[in-house]
């Protein structure tokens, strides 16, 4: 393989700043005339499915599941694996816990630095052009890749996120053929069915079908991850060859291609709301296991979210593209909401114990 340039770490980052930035604008300041506290009331009306009866009270062993992270290797993504890497370590073993195995699959097609820190799967990238431009058409064909060649021990896989701080040891949320999934309020398959039927048909069933997840946080059966991996690779290729699905979708169009890929294989999932929790939206942790971090949180010294606008305290991890944060953040003024606060808590405690942190000033 040749060399990445300097540019060329750039357009990446510039890249992974983009995907995060379109889906803040998608979410955010696309919904004119509304305040953040009507979209917070929007929040509350995910739709949510209830695990099966014949599933709620059974107490079978322990199943534990393998942790996967799709991820590049510039500096950017590198600082967030390492975080999310400790908080798997801490978390594993505790009680309530069915973490398995980790693995970062990295689909930069080369080793790393970090090779010898966190397990890793060298996965190919698409050839050139190939991706069109999206570099997260690489996460279904890196995951096709390791199904494929690696060895996985666990029959259940969890496929997560650099951006991913686990606060709460995370037990097998899936049962059965039901994998467990987060629902995203901005995914919305019912909102555009005229796009969704050029990819699954009305001879499939009704739209509602196709849940309104991506493919991360998600606990599913390996067995089932192989069957829909394939296709999860054809739709997401094939929404971005579609002018208007492309359009559309943006950014978030490769989590609308495992939604759909995942109804074509009849897979419904358990969307569990306390998978997670994604701050500022979010005020308190509760029984989240997972704190997402793909929002910048910026406040002013009385604690008022400005989001959209610079606040005079913040954290945004775009504001770290280069290279990691420093150690010992200051911590939020008084006013900021408990989620934002455990948020940099738990940065703070992971930076100060991971070996050769050297994040800047």
């Amino acid at each position: 393989m040749v060399m990445a340039s300097p540019s060329l770490l750039v357009l990446v980052s510039l890249g992974f700043f983009l995907a995060t930035y379109n889906v803040v604008t998608v979410v955010i300041h696309n919904q004119r005339g509304e305040s953040s506290r009507e979209l917070i009331e929007k929040r509350s009306q995910d739709p949510v499915v209830r695990m099966p009866d014949e599933f709620k009270k059974s107490a079978a062993p322990k199943r534990p599941f393998h942790v996967a992270v799709t991820a590049m290797d510039d500096p950017y993504t590198k600082w967030q694996c390492r975080i999310m890497y400790y908080w798997y370590r801490k978390m594993k073993d505790m009680e309530g816990s069915e973490m398995g195995g980790f693995t970062r699959v990295l689909h930069s097609g080369r080793g790393d630095d970090l090779m010898e820190e966190i397990p890793t799967f060298i996965a190919d990238p698409l050839p050139a052009g190939a991706d069109r431009g999206y570099i997260v058409l690489n996460r279904p064909w890196a995951f096709l890749q390791w199904l494929e060649k690696a060895k996985i021990e666990e029959e259940y896989i969890l496929m997560a996120e650099p951006d991913h701080i686990f606060v709460k040891p995370l037990p097998n949320l899936s049962r059965g053929n039901y994998p467990a999934a987060f629902p995203f309020f901005y995914i919305k398959p019912s909102k555009h069915e005229k796009i969704i039927r050029k990819f699954y048909p009305e001879v499939k069933g009704p739209v509602t079908n196709v849940d309104p997840i991506g493919n991360s946080p998600v606990i599913i059966k390996k067995s089932l991850l192989k069957q829909i991996t394939p296709t999860w690779v054809d739709v997401s290729i094939n929404m971005k060859d579609d002018p208007e699905a492309d359009q559309t979708f943006g950014w978030v169009l490769e989590m609308y291609g495992y939604a759909v890929a995942s109804a074509l294989h009849g897979v419904k999932h358990i969307l569990c709301k306390d998978f997670m929790i994604q701050p500022p939206f979010d005020f308190t942790v509760g029984k989240a296991y997972i704190i997402h971090y793909t929002y910048g949180c910026d406040y002013t010294l009385k604690g008022e979210l400005t989001y959209g606008k610079i606040g005079e305290w913040r954290f945004d991890k775009r504001a770290y593209l280069r290279g990691p944060p420093p150690r010992n953040l200051s911590l939020p003024p008084p006013g900021v909401p408990e989620s934002v606060v455990t948020l940099v808590q738990k940065v703070n405690e992971a930076t100060a114990n991971i070996p050769g942190w050297d994040g800047g000033t």
